[in-house]
């Protein structure tokens, strides 16, 4: 778990998780799950039941979508990759495949969820990283596809046309289990919380006291401190960012965003995007395929969309905020060197 540390949070809670005076502790719990650490904090009555089942959710559904798990569904998906099967499947795991079809579709090469065969060139998967040989890159190249995923949603079943593929839900399964557990914790009566799954913020309605939560986005630079701090209220903020994962080879840095059409580390122009809205699936899938696509393209398929806003940290140091947030936003406290930018429709 240690090496995860450096990692955990994308985004930080500021000033915005403290309980009215008169309010009781709220029910939290920390625990370890899709290889992060993530937190739930539920400020209503009967929390800690609400809690539990929120949890439980989450962790039932990593082991139904962990490409490292051998019993998972997607390993099992995955080990008929060739052989002509429609694998039967859990309708909530053909439900996220299916999205993530459809995601691959929106900003087209931009995002794969068949790019697991160059992470692995790469040694993400194994956390033994290193940059594949040219050969090894180019094989595993031929694999992605996501065309190649049939995901047949009245069977309840999906096929890999082709040996070797694999499915890797590394990009969209936080935000699908973030979106889950705020389902269950609505169900339980739950009316104020807040869920870190490992960088994906949820917040459910406001804080105690009626106001927007406070959630700070770090600046990738130096994520000790914050970029800028937004309001908000039942809304998801996820952010990605090559800072997350990387290792350093020959003097040059390589993270783990790769571009789907070069099997290399994204040069988009970015340092980090945040996705934010009221969808934790959507908000999760964006910010990995905007990261790829680089400011220019991220704002024009923003201004074709209602249904989302964009925090985007550029490498020539902007942060570009789009108008949606800018009346809950302020920028970081000191001047770090950034510019701050509306961008607007």
């Amino acid at each position: 778990m240690k090496r995860f540390l450096p990692f955990l949070c994308c985004l930080l809670f500021l000033a915005g998780c403290t309980a009215a005076p008169d309010a009781a502790e709220p029910a939290q719990a920390q625990f370890f799950s899709m290889d992060t650490v993530m937190s739930i904090r539920v400020y209503s009555e009967g929390g800690e039941d609400a809690l539990q089942a929120a949890r439980q959710e989450i962790e039932g559904l990593d082991k139904l979508l962990s490409r490292t798990d051998p019993d998972s569904q997607i390993s099992l998906l995955n080990s008929h990759a060739g052989d002509g099967t429609l694998v039967a499947l859990d309708d909530q795991v053909v439900q996220l495949l299916s999205f993530a079809k459809s995601v691959s579709q929106l900003v087209p090469g931009c995002f794969d969820i068949t790019i697991a065969p160059v992470m692995d060139a790469w040694g993400f998967t194994t956390e033994e990283r290193h940059v594949p040989s040219a050969q090894d890159l180019a094989a595993a190249m031929t694999l992605v596809d996501s065309g190649k995923l049939t995901v047949d949603e009245a069977a309840s079943a999906a096929r890999l046309e082709q040996a070797g593929m694999e499915v890797d839900l590394g990009a969209v399964a936080k935000g699908f289990a973030a979106g889950r557990a705020d389902a269950v914790l609505r169900e339980q009566g739950v009316t104020s919380a807040l869920l870190d799954l490992g960088g994906n913020v949820t917040t459910i309605g406001s804080k105690l006291d009626g106001s927007a939560w406070q959630v700070a986005v770090k600046d990738p630079q130096n994520t000790s401190e914050a970029l800028c701090v937004l309001s908000l209220e039942d809304q998801t903020a996820s952010t990605s960012g090559g800072y997350e994962r990387y290792f350093e080879e020959n003097g040059q840095t390589y993270h783990h965003i790769i571009d789907p059409e070069t099997g290399y580390p994204a040069g988009s122009g970015l340092l980090s995007v945040t996705v934010i809205s009221s969808d934790p699936m959507l908000a999760d899938a964006l910010s990995t395929t905007l990261f790829v696509a680089g400011p220019e393209e991220a704002l024009d398929f923003w201004r074709s969309r209602e249904d989302f806003e964009l925090v985007l940290c550029t490498q020539d140091n902007r942060v570009i905020v789009t108008e949606g947030l800018e009346a809950g936003y302020r920028p970081a406290a000191e001047d770090r060197g950034y510019t701050y930018e509306i961008a607007r429709r």
